[in-house]
This record gives structure tokens, sequence and C-alpha cells, in this order.
């Protein structure tokens, strides 16, 4: 199948996809704890009496039973070596059911394991093991591919780009939400869109985790931002236990009712995920059949975004501030720490540039005496975990800013494509391919421009040729070239004539770098400021600059509410109470000199920050100074954790910077461990038994759960994943464990979780037992007799601090 015919599909849509398979199958006898897609070829005609259901029931496109096929899913069972075999009968089964009534798409999904630096999975690899199974899927023949059920932005990035590197088939890209609208990476559902659509995929939307009604809010807010169909594939509610069985309520009926809403919402493409039966599409499919398919936008955006923030340039909308100090040209102390491998002031730079109020942060390595490359994948690693900004990828050289552009979770923005052969020539498809916006520099081979009209005539031949290549005006923004008024006094005239040009002629965004304007004159400050201000009335739209000067950001704020931008006002309000509250009173003697609040306690920092490489040297410098191991932990490490979980409640943090602070921590307690003096009378922590339920073999949770568990000081038994209810029972009694901790990903495996509560009971086990994972509730909960439900690792450990209490 073509994208262009893809399109053409949906156009004359609604497109109705199928329903669950692991649920309907677990109904026909699919026991827990073996590989579904082992069990599903030893059983065919019940996967193909199913899904020729869906078919009667009105299904365009059928999901093939891959879903897990990958290699690291199926070495859990030892069936890494069939592979090849496994995808293409799954797609043959498929290929069945479907005949020539509806069409058949390969099935990716996550592989389980964390990518780096959460995890120890690189990017290369996991795009590696993904092409691998297309491979597979592709000789069987499919008509297009779906990545599904997805909580990681950049797992879905990997996937994408396998299967565009090995095919030009459609892919459809549905992730999972959880209850507070972000993926469990912290994605919110417009950066998943932007993202996704910037890469070439062909649909996205959402999928699992949720019932029909909870799902309209985000497919609205999906919608405003697509240029592609949005999908919807919700579960027939969330699962409740009735008389020992988890069952979804939402009945057909129900589900089609509000599935009739999301195409009204703008769901082009529908269909079911847990819980729903040929039944409920057949009633989903009567629903929208008449219902004509919402036009897609073809209004763009400029947006950049990270894995957890979209930043919209609007050409009339607020001026934005690009930071430039992580560069090491003229800076020594970053110079000497990155030859040392250090990047300490790399973070806090990062950091530093957010909170002073830039949006989007250049990235420069350029410099002698390292691995530049290597450098700039390790920057972008550190910073996309420290801030949520979007970054800007700023190098000379064409390679290195291809291998940023591939591992940044997000959508970048590319400093910069010029008329220069080199770049012309190979970053302008480079920057297609991974959908990035870029900055159009207007030089050429033969260097400045002489004029205005050759500097015009640059820019206007390398928008042609981005034009061709498939990018949109909104992807391109144009710097202003600005030159040193004290070598040519008709410098920020020109600069302003570019930028007027740029704007009310070509409708392009326009950047310039400000520093340049005043070279060689004396309180360049004031040049700069006065610079950008008069910029800003013609109409440029973001500058690069250090946004730690107060003079240039508030002269920016105050710009734009003198221009009467919208909401300009209260932005310039609360910055000057934000500047306010960063400081103390004036001093005693009423100078007026404003003080800085005193910094945290650096280990404490060093875990609020997630800094592993600074942490340990913090440590030390601490008991140096005298204090003592026992004071380190209470007083700096134990205090952070708790403050990293405040932030984690309130959605300021995600799981990135929930891991990484955990981490840092982990590494100063196995330092401070030994030196702890014991001394017979202290009371020893609790012993903890965690396991991921039998059948499951997800455990990101898990194993986070276990971390900061241990960091608190608990001995944790973590038993891994898929582990039986016995064995988990008889390890608590064996070492007299006062919790037990149970996770599960699946429904479809969720009700494990009751066989252990019920054996503990049996055998006499006097300890608590808690529950999570994506499926859980409290209410299932207190169904099957545990004693507490956390969301997450954060609220774990105060259910366990509670429960011990007690």
């Amino acid at each position: 199948m073509t994208r262009e015919a893809f399109r053409e599909l949906v156009k004359n849509g609604p497109v109705i996809l199928d329903g669950a398979t692991g649920t309907n199958l677990q109904d026909a006898g699919m026991p827990v704890g073996v590989c579904p897609e082992q069990w599903i070829l030893e059983h065919e005609d019940v996967m193909i009496r199913l899904q020729k259901d869906y078919v009667e029931a009105g299904t365009n496109i059928l999901y093939a039973p891959t879903f897990t096929a990958n290699r690291i899913k199926l070495e859990e069972y030892g069936l890494e070596e069939h592979l090849e075999e496994m995808n293409e009968r799954l797609v043959g089964i498929s290929r069945e059911a479907a005949g020539d009534r509806a069409l058949v798409a390969g099935d990716l999904t996550m592989t389980g394991q964390q990518l780096f630096p959460m995890g120890d999975l690189m990017f290369e690899e996991l795009v590696d093991i993904y092409k691998e199974q297309v491979r597979a899927i592709l000789k069987a023949g499919v008509d297009l591919f779906v990545v599904e059920t997805m909580m990681s932005l950049q797992e879905s990035r990997a996937a994408v780009l396998a299967i565009r590197e090995t095919c030009d088939l459609p892919v459809m890209v549905s992730l999972t939400f959880n209850e507070d609208g972000r993926t469990l990476y912290g994605t919110d559902p417009a950066t998943a869109v932007v993202v996704m659509q910037s890469l070439g995929a062909d649909a996205v939307g959402l999928n699992c985790s949720t019932g029909p009604e909870e799902m309209l809010a985000p497919v609205k807010e999906m919608v405003a931002y697509a240029n592609i169909p949005v999908l919807a594939k919700p579960n027939a509610g969330l699962p409740e236990l009735v008389d020992g069985v988890t069952v979804y309520n939402t009945t057909p009926e129900e589900f089609a009712a509000v599935g009739k809403k999301l195409v009204e919402e703008g769901a082009a493409i529908v269909g079911g995920c847990c819980g729903t039966t040929p039944a409920h599409i057949k009633a989903l499919s009567d629903a929208v059949r008449e219902i004509p398919v919402r036009e897609i936008s073809d209004k763009r955006r400029r947006i950049l975004t990270s894995e957890r923030k979209s930043v919209e340039i609007d050409l009339d909308g607020p001026f934005l501030v690009v930071g430039e100090r992580i560069n090491p040209t003229g800076k020594k102390k970053l110079q000497a720490e990155l030859k040392e491998g250090s990047l300490d002031l790399v973070r806090s730079m990062a950091r530093a540039q957010e909170e002073n109020g830039a949006s989007i942060l250049d990235v420069n390595m350029g410099m002698n005496g390292i691995d530049e490359k290597q450098m700039m994948l390790d920057v972008i690693y550190e910073v996309s975990t420290t801030v949520d900004c979007p970054l800007c990828i700023d190098s000379s050289h064409v390679d290195i800013i291809e291998a940023a552009l591939r591992i940044y979770p997000g959508r970048a923005l590319i400093n910069s494509i010029s008329l220069e052969k080199e770049k012309f020539e190979k970053l302008l498809p480079i920057a297609r391919k991974y959908g990035a916006m870029f900055i159009l520099l207007p030089l050429s081979d033969e260097g400045l421009p002489k004029s205005l009209e050759e500097k015009r005539e640059i820019v206007n031949i390398i928008l042609d040729r981005a034009l061709e290549l498939g990018f949109a005006r909104e992807d391109i923004v144009v710097d202003g070239l600005v030159a040193t008024v004290g070598a040519n006094p008709l410098a920020a005239l020109e600069c302003y004539d570019t930028i007027s040009y740029c704007k009310n002629e070509l409708g392009l965004a326009t950047i310039c770098g400000l520093s340049n304007i005043s070279f060689g004159l004396p309180d360049r400050q004031y040049v700069n400021t006065a610079f950008l201000t008069m910029a800003i009335a013609n109409g440029l739209t973001m500058a690069i600059a250090n946004p730690s000067q107060e003079l240039l950001m508030n002269a920016a704020f105050a710009t734009d509410m003198l221009l009467h931008k919208d909401g300009s006002d209260i932005r310039y309000i609360n910055r000057m109470n934000l500047l306010d509250e960063k400081v103390t009173k004036e001093d005693a003697s009423g100078s007026g000199v404003k003080e800085e609040k005193a910094p945290k306690n650096p280990v404490f920092d060093a875990v609020l920050h997630g800094n592993k490489g600074g942490i340990l040297g913090e440590v030390k410098k601490e008991l140096d100074a005298g204090k003592v191991p026992d004071t380190i932990i209470s007083e700096d490490l134990i205090p952070a954790i708790n403050e990293v979980g405040v932030l984690f409640d309130k959605q300021i943090y995600f799981l990135p910077q929930l891991i990484a602070s955990a981490n840092a921590m982990k590494m100063a307690i196995e330092y401070l461990e030994p030196m702890l003096v014991r001394d017979g009378s202290e009371e020893e922590m609790a012993t903890i038994v965690m396991a991921t339920v039998e059948g499951d073999i997800h455990d990101i949770g898990k194993n986070l759960v276990v971390l900061m568990l241990k960091n608190y000081g608990y001995r944790v038994l973590d038993l891994g994943k898929d582990v039986a209810a016995s064995i988990i029972v008889d390890t608590a009694l064996k070492e007299n464990a006062k919790v037990i901790g149970l996770s599960a990903l699946m429904t479809t495996t969720m009700m494990r979780m009751k066989d252990v509560v019920e054996l503990a009971q049996e055998k006499g086990y006097k300890g608590k037992i808690i529950i999570g994972g994506a499926a859980i509730t409290p209410s299932f909960a207190d169904e099957i007799g545990a004693d507490g439900y956390s969301k997450d690792a954060a609220e774990c450990v105060k259910l366990v601090e509670r429960l011990l209490a007690e």
C-alpha cells in the first residue's frame, strides 16, 4: 500500500481498526505465562476466527499478532532464533483472516528494556532490533505498519526510523497516556504529534490505558496540532474484578456512543484495545459509518520539542531566546571540564539558562582536544534529561549534526544550513529525514553577501530548494546575519531590512546572534540591548543570547509589551515577580544591593539534579569537612530524594529526572554504606520482597520502586519478572519480609496479584502486600484484599512508611 493510498483511505473514512487480542485469547483459553505469539501459532484457528469476526464487524485494518515478536521479547522464552519464521507465520494468519476485505498491519511495540541513559540499551541497537522484525514482517507481505502501546517517545522514534529505513509503507503510531495526560516518560499529546509527524509517521494517536471517554480530551489536543490523521483505540473502560475475574464493563453500545464523539472530535481512525470484542467493533463501525471525517488541517505550526515540552514559534507571538552558553568558545573552564570528560558545568549552564527564561538551548561542542561528535552525543543525552527546553544543534560538521539529530528525543533546530555546497547539498535532506527545523544562514562559498540583494537571493535559493524537498515555510528560521556596526555603520539597518523582508514578504521566522553588532565598542551591553529592542520592533522572532543578562532579557519582555503582543503584559509582570523572588531583602545598610538566596547543600543539589558525575566528589568534600556519613544520609540525601518526589507529584519532574536522581543517590549511598557505624542498638530496616507477577515480563516501574526503596535504607529482595506466586510468598516467609510488593503492567496478568494475596493468607503470611502498575487501581487493591496501592515509585515509599508504622 502506498502512503498516498493510505491518505485516500482515511479521507474516505472513518477507518475502522480491530479490537483486543490478548483479553479475547485469554477468554479462549490462552494461559498466563506463555509466549502469546507461540500460543497463537499453536492455535491458529482461534486467532483466525477472532480476526474474521473483526472483519465481519467492519474492520478495515487488522493488526497482525506480531506485537511482541521482537528479539528482546522472544529471548524471554528462548525463541529468538525463530523470530523470522514466527513473524512470517503470524502475518500469514492475519492475511488469511483478512482475505480481500481488510488490510493487514505489521505490529511493533516496546521491548521492555530502557534506553540509555536511563537503561543500558543504546538507541542504534534498538533501531536494529526493530529493523530485524520489520524485515521479517515485510517478507510475509503487509500493507502497512503500526507502532502501538508506546510509553516512550524515543522508542517510538526508533521504531519509525527502522521502518522508514527499510521500506516506504505507511506507518501509524499510537502512544499510551496516563490519567495525567502524559506518557510514563512525560510526553504530552501535542509533543507526540509534532515529533511523530515531523519524522514521517502517516497517522498518530493513542491506545490502551483508558476507556473512550478519557480519550476525548487528548484526541482534541492532538487534532489541534496534527497535519496527519489522528487515531484512537481505547479500552472498553477500566478493568474491574467481578467474582474473581477481570472484566471490562463498557458495553458495545456505550463504547460506540463515545466512539462517535471521538470521530466528531477529529479522530479519523478508530478501534478498540483491551476488553473490546467483535461486538464492540460492530457497534462502533455502525455508529461512525455516516460521520464525515474532519478535514485534516494543512495549517503548519512552527514548533520545536524536547521529549517533554513543545515550544511554539509565532511570527507575531512572544520573542524567544535561544540560550548560547553551552559552547566552549572563549570559556576556559568549560573547555577544561570537557577535556576531562566532566559535564557538571554543562548541566548547571543548561539549568541556569532555562531558569533565566531561555526557550531553546543551543549546543555546540566545537573545540580542539576532544572527540567532538562523541561529546555532542554525551551532552545531548545529559541536557535532555536535565531540562525540558528543546535543543538547537550547532556544529560546522554535517556528520555531527546528523548523529545528534538521530538520537535527539524530540524535534530539534539545526544551526545552520547555508548555501555553502557541503551544507546545502547534504544537510537539507538530513534535516528533512529527521523532521528538524533549521536556521537558514545567508552565506555562500564566496563568503558573506556583498549586498542586501545578494543576501535576499541566497535566502530565496535555499528556501526554494527546501520547499522542493517537502519542507514548509514554517520549518525555516532565517539568520539576519548581524555585522559589526563599528566597521559597517549600516550593519543594524541592513539586518532590520532582512528581518522585515523575511517576515513580511516571505512569511519566515528570523533569528540573529546579538553580540557581533557591538564588537570593538565599549559598554557593549547597551548597544546589544538597543539593537535587540529595535530588531524586535522590526519583526525579529528570536535571538541567540545569554539569558542571564538581565538588561537584555528585561528589555525583550518590555518590548513585547510595548508592541501589544498577546499576553505580553502578564509575561512581563510575571518575569519581574520571578526576579524579585530570586533575591532576599535589601541589605541592612539600605543600599539597595540585593543578595542571592543561599544555595542548598551541594550533595542535596546533586541528588535533586541527578548529577551522577559529581555527587561522589561533593560527598567526599562533606566527609573531609567533618560531616559523618549518617548525617549526610539523613540531612542531605533523604531530604533531597523527598524533594524529588514532591516535584514528581507536581509534574515538574517526570520519569527521566526521577531515575537520574535515584541513581545519583544510589551512588552516594553505596559509597557511604561501608563507613556507617553500627553499634547494634539501631533498628534494622524492614525487608521487602518485590516482583512482577507471573506471566508479566515488564519491569521498568518495579525496578524504579526497588531503587527508591533501597535508597531509603530498606533491605529489598528483587525477584525479577514473571515470578510465580509460590516463589514470592515462600521468599517472603523465609526472609521474614514485612512487605510484599507486586507489579503488573498488563490487564491480562493483574489477576495473578490475587493469587499471591490468597496464597499468602493460606500460608499464614503476616506482613503487608502492596500493588501497582499501569492497569492497577486503588479499587482493584481493595477487591483482591491487598493492603495498599501506589501509582508510582515516589508514592510507594510513602505507602511503605505508613503501613510499617501501623
